[in-house]
């Protein structure tokens, strides 16, 4: 079972009863859900991923308000919850875990991760926070949220970045792409430069990635997710694919061609979504009509 479907049911089972039971008076005005840190909020948990920070366990969102006067109070309910469930045990926390899931300050949830609790309003601020924060911020899933504070600022992140932000960041990663990519690596592999060469792979690699999220307005994820969640993504699969074969070969014009290839199918989607009418396969060539100059 999947960690987000066991935490549904731990909390439909127990969760609610606590709540509703227990606290009465501020059931209404709770959320309660899987969201942050760890592959189970993105659906990539596997037997290997649940040596740690996995088991029954959930999520409870206070404004801060109520949770100042009754945090702690509800904290000791969920501690007080059985720790075993379908056959799965006791969530087991390794130090940096500690304090992601239970009863949460709302505010202070997004803060943590975003470095603020409220909606970025200018394209600074949006610029300002990482986009593997953002992926972090959307991810898993709101079981209820009666006052819809959460949800609230939940959506407003989902509705994606303005206009100038997402042209501004993919012209950032189309520049990125084709100097590592189509120009750096061949550069270092000729001077036998091969640590050079296979940085530069690596960094055509992750923004070519980055362009593919960016193309489907989804933010990336934490690295070493972002491969995987290509295959959920309008071409993702493909180009996904392609930047696996570029680590299956040493062979410099091997790795050229796929390299060449993939800038392709990035082309084709900038002409598909009108965002470049030019063909040239050099992805900085697209950079000032991404931005509109």
């Amino acid at each position: 079972m999947k960690g987000l479907e066991l935490s549904q049911k731990y909390y439909e089972t127990y969760g609610r009863p606590m709540i509703e039971d227990q606290f009465p008076e501020i059931a209404d005005q709770t959320a309660a859900g899987l969201v942050g840190y760890g592959s189970e909020c993105l659906g990539f948990d596997d037997e290997i991923s649940r040596d740690h920070d996995f088991g029954p366990s959930f999520c409870i969102w206070l404004p801060r308000e109520i949770y100042t006067r009754r945090g702690e109070e509800m904290q000791a309910a969920y501690d007080a919850l059985p720790k075993d469930f379908l056959g799965y045990s006791e969530r087991v926390e390794e130090a940096q875990g500690k304090g992601r899931v239970g009863a949460l300050c709302l505010e202070d949830f997004y803060r943590g991760i975003l470095g603020r609790e409220t909606l970025p309003t200018t394209d600074a601020q949006w610029l300002m926070i990482p986009e593997e924060a953002l992926a972090t911020a959307v991810n898993g899933c709101v079981f209820e949220d009666r006052p819809g504070q959460f949800s609230a600022f939940r959506e407003g992140l989902l509705n994606y970045y303005p206009e100038s932000v997402w042209r501004r960041k993919l012209a950032d990663a189309l520049a990125k792409a084709a100097q590592a990519g189509q120009y750096n690596y061949a550069r270092a592999m000729r001077r036998g430069e091969r640590v050079a060469a296979e940085l530069a792979l690596t960094e055509f690699v992750r923004e070519s990635m980055r362009l593919v999220y960016l193309l489907n307005r989804i933010y990336a994820p934490f690295y070493k997710w972002m491969h995987r969640g290509l295959n959920e993504l309008s071409a993702g699969a493909e180009i996904g694919d392609m930047l696996g074969l570029l680590y299956r070969t040493d062979a410099e014009a091997d790795r050229t061609l796929i390299i060449e290839a993939v800038c392709n199918v990035l082309v084709q989607i900038l002409n598909e979504q009108g965002l470049s009418a030019g063909q040239d396969n050099f992805l900085q060539s697209h950079v000032g009509e991404v931005l509109g100059i």
